[in-house]
């Protein structure tokens, strides 16, 4: 007998490019045990930027019997807040949440959401078969479902017109699946234009961050590498631009990542790029070396540094060899080919703002390609939310739950290192300043400072919180280094420093930008160059290029600190771009 005809897995994603892995897999899992489940089941994927009221209607209309949202940290408010508005609407609808912001205190979290009716904990793919079964057949009894809480107006024989008064229910563990069980929850790619594909082959991680509610499962189970194979394979003969592996570890089993690497290079259609979290420091020699025959742009790497303080490493329980990570990632920039986004997370317990200036410094010297500042965020369930008393751990009432400040860390300091993020942002991970920020850095004894008199000087030219075209950050900057150079006692006439430091700027605006005309603080070309001829020569054979002559060598200069002349001309190469930062090829002109 089907009781119930809908249930709707509801995934509110931080941008429309994500897509929400767990309600895919949860609903693949479901109907591939019961195929007739597919009627039943619907999914419904929306962003945190999306209008509650459009969200709100939108599941109303569905008119489902049972209503399922993944939660994070990052939709959790907006979430609690739309069920509020859906309880109304839909008074008989049962509301169901699952996910990690809500698995650590299912109890707690019927107690204070009142339109809640029930909560998943833990993996959730057998819970939600039986959680559908019970709704759509009628033949289990909630009780019997591991894995759960619930109140009584979860039943579907429950009358209760409210769900104030009644206690929880929290049934047995949950055990944990094979992942092999688990079936491809890709099937209809045109769900999935334009969006980034997400792809797991592990769970679980062998560390014990404190910070991190994947160390609560030290368990590493692995997708049989065969599987994998098939489905990556399937992915790829579909050309999708991005796999983005969601694995906490990618290469704590060296056998298993090898394994898949040497399959996505065999099977490399040019195309698609390979996203992997992983453990720097767990590289070896073989492995490295065979990174460094991948295509250029195949894979990107993204490494949690977090710190580089060893008794902060201690007290979170890290595991990492300092020295072997940065070889390892000096090693791998050598072959130019892997994009590597390193990341370091402030608000750490013992890291004080000198400290965390290290830590910034050291990983600043490695020159990632991408480099990411966090700040600590106190996870429900977490070893860290225990260790907050300790370590003087303050954080907001509210998700994502991010620090305030520490005992070690202020609240000011933490301000500063939040404006210091904004500018990495601006002028180092949207690698349009590469020479000018290498240049830059001469006139500082911290390239952390350095990040931090540019954002003063955005806030005393009130700056910050307006929105900049990419020329007017240039701009910017040269206001910025003018101001700078007026304080410095150099050798180097001033003229000819803000002459150098232009031609900086218009090499890094040209090598990521075909402008069709040069910028207004662009330096006069000499009269006696005739670039049109030289441009007419050369286009000849390249369609997409720009032609500039430079007094200086900007490489040299940006290298060394000093105006080095060496007087050339440069085609700027849009046709034959660099797949790891998008910048145009040089080819100096003899």
């Amino acid at each position: 007998m089907v009781i119930y005809m809908k249930i709707l897995l509801v995934a509110l994603n931080a941008k429309y490019i994500h897509s929400n892995l767990a309600v895919y897999s949860l609903r693949a899992y479901a109907c591939k045990q019961e195929p007739k489940y597919q009627e039943h089941i619907s999914l419904v994927e929306y962003t945190i930027n999306q209008l509650e009221e459009d969200i709100l209607k939108e599941i109303y209309l569905q008119k489902a019997e049972v209503v399922a949202f993944s939660c994070y940290i990052w939709n959790i408010d907006m979430i609690t807040r739309i069920i509020k508005d859906l309880r109304k609407v839909a008074p008989n609808t049962k509301i169901w949440f699952g996910g990690p912001e809500v698995s650590y205190d299912a109890p707690k979290c019927l107690e204070l959401y009142t339109e809640l009716d029930a909560v998943t904990i833990g993996e959730g793919e057998q819970t939600f078969r039986e959680i559908a079964e019970y709704y759509i057949e009628g033949t289990r009894e909630l009780e019997s479902i591991n894995g759960i809480a619930f109140k009584e107006s979860a039943k579907t024989d429950c009358n209760c017109q409210s769900n104030i008064e009644k206690e929880s229910t929290v049934t047995s563990i949950r055990l944990p699946l094979s992942l092999d069980t688990i079936p491809f929850p890709y099937t209809d790619m045109k769900s999935f234009e334009n969006k980034i594909i997400y792809y797991e082959s592990s769970r679980g991680c062998p560390f014990s961050c404190t910070y991190c509610l994947s160390s609560i499962d030290k368990r590493v189970r692995l997708r049989n590498t065969e599987l994998v194979k098939k489905e990556l394979k399937f992915l790829m003969d579909q050309k999708v631009p991005q796999i983005k592996f969601v694995d906490r570890t990618f290469n704590c089993n060296k056998q298993h990542a090898m394994d898949i690497w040497n399959f996505i290079k065999e099977k490399d259609n040019g195309i698609t790029n390979f996203h992997f979290e992983i453990s720097a420091d767990l590289l070896e020699e073989d492995e490295i070396e065979f990174l460094a025959t991948l295509r250029p742009g195949h894979i990107q790497f993204e490494i949690g540094v977090q710190t580089t303080n060893a008794h902060t490493v201690d007290a979170i329980h890290r595991k990492m060899n300092l020295e072997k990570l940065n070889q390892n990632v000096a090693r791998m920039k050598e072959g130019n080919n892997i994009h590597q986004h390193l990341d370091l997370i402030a608000g750490l317990p013992l890291e004080d703002y000198n400290s965390f200036e290290k830590s910034f410094n050291d990983v600043y010297r490695m020159k990632p390609d991408q480099f990411q500042l966090g700040f600590l965020k106190v996870l429900k369930g977490s070893q860290m939310e225990e260790d907050t008393g300790t370590y003087g751990i303050t954080y907001k009432s509210t998700a994502p739950y991010e620090v305030l400040f520490t005992k070690y860390l202020s609240y000011d300091e933490l301000l500063v290192i939040k404006g210091i993020c904004e500018m990495v942002e601006v002028y180092y991970n949207s690698s349009q300043f590469k020479y000018a920020m290498d240049y830059l850095e001469h006139f500082f004894d911290s390239s952390m400072e350095m990040y931090h008199q540019i954002h003063l000087f955005y806030e005393t030219k009130k700056l910050t919180h307006m929105a900049h075209t990419r020329l007017r950050k240039y701009e910017i900057l040269l206001d910025f280094y003018e101001e700078i150079i007026r304080k410095t006692d150099r050798n180097t006439k001033e003229e000819e420093l803000i002459n150098l430091f232009k031609e900086i700027l218009v090499m890094d605006l040209f090598l990521r930008e075909d402008r069709k005309s040069r910028p207004a603080f662009a330096p006069k070309q000499p009269e006696n160059i005739n670039l049109r001829e030289i441009y007419t020569k050369y286009s000849v054979e390249r369609k997409q290029i720009h032609i500039e002559y430079f007094t200086y060598d900007i490489i040299a200069s940006s290298q060394t600190g000093k105006a080095v002349r060496n007087p050339m001309a440069l085609i700027f190469d849009y046709e034959n771009k660099d797949p790891l930062n998008n910048s145009a090829k040089l080819i100096p002109i003899n």
